[in-house]
């Protein structure tokens, strides 16, 4: 079967592609890609090339497919996996493999496994570790974000807080606490807004902050206060660039108390030292952001660790428990990762976002792989819709669903492109 895909071949250098697949083993599946959201992740793994931990060295001659926040439908299993996995279920992965020790993930080191495509091969150890899930929910692009939401998931169950009493560590976000997300206005930081309002360990208070008016503006209209009070928590977002002190004015709002949880969502130096002046006596600040540069430092107050029982730790990635949390959570409405997306477009786009990630305003870029389509912004549709029937079709759609992708908005592309 023929495949297009998006494949690496060095630092940079991305191409679209048709090419064959192999036919599947007795114990691979074959699947049919509609969604792949592009991750910074990726951008970061098109800059190093060889350079990145999990590429393999030969990619110049035997590319790599990218793209790892992918769903679609299975086309074809193989013997093995029969009794699992039928043609036609739709499916969600997990590409958090670690399969024995080995840093190989979809999107970044498979010749035939990634999202950035129209079909892919699923190797057998994707099977073996349960991390390939059928999946139920209406749409595609929810399962898509299945991945990112899980990074999320997995940052509020690893944080932790102590008892004096027997040194146990109490899991997850501090019920009934403060939650600080600092750069919290952008695509991950509001996915983890929309799960913190409803996480069991339901905190009080969340305060959201950045720098960027407009973003907190989009941010209030897609989570609005009012609906998080409607919860039972209070939801607050600040612009810490108009605060004289923001370490005191922050301070006052937690009421004097500081932050049980702090999420750092952005890779700067003294956004995470205010993070760390901020906790509570037991806080837990996870620096969440992943930075480019392997000798990235800031300060912290040991002081604080030693008296005040504050600490630090990081999240990368999600585990297979908690995709299935995301996509149960978005396939019942309680969260919503359309909060995450602010362009769609279709396989041609994908180069050129990848590239371009960091410098292009907004959110998640979503893409779908069964057609061509320029990527465009949600906030550009009824500007387009005045010439093109589709856009307009698009525009209302989104204008239902307080300007956020839908599934019927999907369900809208796909009738039109005859997916």
């Amino acid at each position: 079967m023929k495949t297009r895909a998006v494949r690496m071949y060095g630092e940079m250098d991305l191409r679209l592609e048709e090419f064959e697949l192999p036919e599947i083993k007795d114990d691979e599946i074959l699947v049919k890609v509609i969604s792949d959201s592009i991750c910074m992740s990726t951008y970061k793994l098109v800059k190093q090339g060889k350079k990145h931990k999990r590429a393999p060295q030969n990619i110049d001659t035997n590319p790599i497919i990218i793209g790892h926040e992918f769903a679609g439908d299975i086309v074809k299993v193989g013997k093995k996996w029969q009794d699992q996995f039928k043609p036609g279920q739709k499916f969600a992965q997990q590409p958090a493999l670690n399969y024995k020790g080995s840093l190989a993930s979809p999107g970044y080191s498979y010749e035939f496994f990634g999202g950035a495509c129209t079909y892919c091969i699923i190797p057998q150890e994707v099977m073996e570790l349960g991390c390939l899930l059928p999946y139920d929910g209406e749409s595609y692009f929810e399962a898509s974000l299945g991945e990112p939401m899980s990074c999320i998931i997995g940052g509020y169950h690893a944080n932790y807080h102590t008892n004096k009493q027997n040194y146990h560590h109490a899991m997850g976000t501090k019920e009934g606490g403060n939650i600080l997300i600092m750069g919290g206005c952008g695509p991950m930081g509001l996915g983890a807004v929309s799960y913190g309002i409803q996480f069991e360990n339901r905190p009080k208070k969340i305060v959201v902050t950045d720098v960027d008016d407009a973003k907190i503006e989009r941010a209030k209209e897609v989570i609005p206060e009012e609906g998080a009070k409607a919860k039972g928590v209070e939801l607050l977002y600040v612009n810490t660039a108009k605060m004289e002190d923001p370490l005191k004015e922050l301070m006052e709002i937690s009421e004097g108390h500081g932050y049980d949880d702090v999420f750092v969502y952005v890779p700067i130096k003294p956004v995470a030292e205010l993070g760390d002046k901020l906790l509570a006596f037991d806080g837990c600040m996870n620096f969440f952001a992943g930075p480019t540069d392997n000798q990235f430092k800031a300060e912290i107050n040991l002081y604080n660790v030693h008296y005040t029982s504050s600490h630090i730790l990081g999240t990368t990635g999600g585990n297979t428990d908690d995709l299935i949390e995301a996509n149960r959570l978005a396939a019942k409405g309680e969260i919503e990762p359309a909060v995450m997306v602010t362009h769609v477009g279709g396989i041609d786009s994908i180069i050129d976002a990848t590239k371009s990630l960091p410098s292009i305003p907004g959110g998640k870029k979503l893409t779908y792989t069964q057609f061509e389509m320029p990527l465009t912004a949600i906030e550009d549709f009824e500007r387009l819709g005045t010439t093109d029937p589709l856009f307009k079709k698009l525009s209302d759609s989104c204008k239902k669903h307080r300007g956020l992708w839908n599934a019927e908005a999907e369900k809208i592309l796909f009738d039109h492109f005859g997916v």
